[in-house]
């Protein structure tokens, strides 16, 4: 199968050696043979396409016609007509007897991109023709038939879609016979560099000049650049490169001149379940932010536990001893805790005072309550692991932040401006 993929790769122009990329295509090519409905689902610009041409020409209908419909860009009041066709005189307009791409490439294949834009009575419509092969122009009462094979892609979260009564439940059952999901840019980080020189190859052969060239720090910056174009950004930025510098071996200063925004970071993300970073808040980057606060808490717990073993005149062992035990290791933020890092494993000392006593590994710490209390009893309050509620208590955090600044508060977020006005908008934040 190794080989094969390779061959398909260089047929279709495809470059990369990700393992994720490689199990797409696999997929791909083991259900083209079959009659198989597949969905395609992935972010903007990760090459969706491109797989639904491999699925029809590996396949038995690879003679046939093939289309690709975007079905965001057809009008809702004339997508009917454009697949299914329509009679003279159905509706304003309609001179004479159209036949819709059903009708045209039967027995071929048809490639519905955004499937999730589709209106809903059109969806009715295609589940029809899924399910019997039946379709009937707009204005007739005659049922017709056809042999087309569908494959359907989007980059919107068709189950969100689904609960927001946008999308047939029914459909997408029917679409997601086989799924292919295509993975963005950022997640082949060992790819990109790959995809560039590939690229800069093609426009210097496109241009006749010579291939630009990175070195090794502006190499590191495209591989860690978040690419939210995914492969069409990035082969906008190579032509770009390949047309602008004057020199043909570029640096990171160089780089960040002609493609400033290459600098920006953002968290290691996924996007949302409909492939797009305006849907929702991304995961990845909220868990970044609680791991951040988890360790600020840790050493919160840490210097809470040093003042119960002073107050309570505890014994400890000593850090040579916790070591040889292979406990953690922790930093001990606190002079009283370095000066006891610094103690030998044999010398005895007191929480109080100056030293600790260091007792055998077996000996338990136990706090006998007789020390000073210094602190409040607490109630544990279980935490919400609600994406949604996370997500509005760190925009308010960082709107407080701020003092309201959105654009500030949006750079400290990670997120556009225009997402954090959306977003706020969403959920009512004052």
């Amino acid at each position: 199968m190794s080989n094969t993929l390779q061959t398909i790769k260089q047929r279709y122009g495809i470059v990369g050696r990700s393992e994720q990329l490689d199990r797409a295509l696999s997929t791909a090519l083991r259900v083209a043979n079959t009659n198989l409905s597949v969905l395609i689902t992935g972010e903007s610009g990760v090459g969706k396409e491109v797989f639904s041409r491999i699925i029809h020409e590996q396949s038995a209908r690879k003679h046939n016609k093939f289309i690709a419909i975007n079905c965001g860009a057809i009008p809702e009041g004339t997508i009917n007509s454009e697949l299914f066709g329509h009679e003279k005189g159905a509706f304003t307009g309609a001179t004479g007897d159209r036949k819709g791409y059903f009708e045209t490439y039967d027995g071929g294949t048809i490639f519905l991109d955004e499937i999730g834009e589709m209106p809903l009575d059109t969806q009715a419509y295609l589940l029809r023709v899924l399910e019997s092969g039946e379709f009937i122009r707009v204005g007739s009462s005659q049922t017709q038939k056809t042999d087309v094979r569908i494959i359907a892609a989007t980059n919107v979260n068709l189950d969100e879609n689904i609960r927001k009564n946008k999308f047939r439940e029914d459909l997408y059952f029917r679409l997601n016979t086989v799924p292919i999901r295509l993975p963005a840019l950022r997640e082949r980080q060992e790819d990109i560099y790959l995809l560039f020189r590939k690229f800069v190859s093609d426009f210097a052969e496109k241009y006749k000049t010579p291939p630009v060239q990175l070195d090794e720090r502006a190499q590191l910056l495209i591989e860690n650049y978040n690419w939210p174009g995914n492969i069409r950004e990035l082969k906008n930025v190579a032509e770009q490169l390949s047309v602008l510098s004057e020199s043909r071996t570029i640096s990171a200063e160089d780089l960040l001149i002609l493609i400033p925004t290459i600098a920006q970071r953002n968290l290691p993300a996924i996007r949302d379940r409909n492939g797009q970073e305006g849907g929702s808040f991304q995961e990845r980057e909220i868990l970044y932010k609680l791991l951040f606060d988890m360790k600020r808490d840790l050493n919160d717990l840490k210097s809470l536990v040093f003042e119960l073993i002073r107050s309570n005149d505890l014994n400890m062992p000593d850090t040579a001893t916790l070591r040889g035990l292979q406990m953690p290791d922790y930093s001990l933020e606190n002079e009283r805790a370095m000066e006891f890092n610094r103690k030998p494993a044999t010398e005895p000392a007191r929480v109080d005072s100056d030293n600790f006593e260091a007792p055998s590994p077996s000996k338990p710490i136990i706090l006998d309550g007789q020390g000073h209390s210094t602190y409040d009893p607490t109630e544990v309050v279980e935490e919400t692991l609600s994406i949604e509620e996370n997500e509005k208590e760190l925009i308010r955090k960082a709107l407080r932040k701020h003092s309201g600044k959105r654009k500030e508060a949006s750079q400290d977020l990670g997120i556009s401006e225009r997402t954090l006005y959306r977003k706020i908008k969403e959920y009512d934040i004052q």
